[in-house]
């Protein structure tokens, strides 16, 4: 466990987090952003790309990126993404902001393409993604790191649904990740003291295609 000192008063508490959080930027993403709701579309495109780009490269290193990402991508403007030709792609490659990596600076405008066809479809991303919870956050219990999964059966439809539908960069894990990131589900130990504050979710009619129970 990770613990800081918070005043009360004359005296002071210790301050719980996820042991994950240790440096400066990672505590003020457990702290502002970690497992909070997320009902955006343009922001949930955003870590949609961030945790695509993250595969094989610590989340840290995305984040000590990601203004670099928001210029380079227009603010994560999926209109604007998803018109990127092959001349802009060349551009990508040659920002050292960002990971130069072309399978995903690709993706990212393929995902934004696809994006807006399930916006055509479902009327947001929002309203998509957020089926695979039953438009809820799942609170869960762990009391230790290593109990969380890296993978999920909603995350395992998840990935599924979103490969039929053209994204790629979305295997099971890196849709757990996403999941995670967006407060669709609520991985925070059970001693931290952001465990238990996420935000009410908004009730969805729909199921997505393929997910079953």
């Amino acid at each position: 466990m990770n613990r800081t000192r918070k005043k009360t008063g004359e005296s002071e508490r210790p301050l719980v987090r996820c042991d994950w959080a240790q440096s400066e930027l990672m505590i003020r993403y457990h702290d502002e952003e970690w497992g909070v709701p997320v009902h955006d579309d343009r922001r949930l495109f955003e870590f949609l790309i961030l945790e695509g780009a993250q595969a094989g490269l610590s989340w840290e290193t995305i984040l000590n990126k990601r203004e670099n990402y928001r210029a380079a991508f227009d603010g994560f403007d999926f209109v604007r993404v998803a018109g990127y030709d092959r001349k802009k792609v060349a551009q990508l490659l040659k920002n050292e902001g960002i990971v130069r990596n072309r399978l995903k600076v690709a993706s990212a405008v393929r995902n934004a393409q696809a994006l807006m066809r399930v916006r055509e479809e479902f009327g947001s991303f929002d309203r998509y993604v957020w089926q695979f919870v039953d438009g809820r956050p799942l609170v869960n219990h762990w009391k230790k790191r290593n109990q969380v999964p890296a993978r999920t059966a909603q995350s395992d439809a998840m990935s599924k649904d979103l490969k039929k539908l053209g994204f790629n960069f979305v295997g099971s894990t890196i849709c757990y990740a996403f999941m995670q990131a967006v407060g669709m589900v609520d991985d925070h130990v059970v001693g931290c003291f952001r465990h238990g504050l996420v935000e009410s979710g908004r009730s969805l009619p729909r199921r997505p295609r393929g997910l079953t129970g």
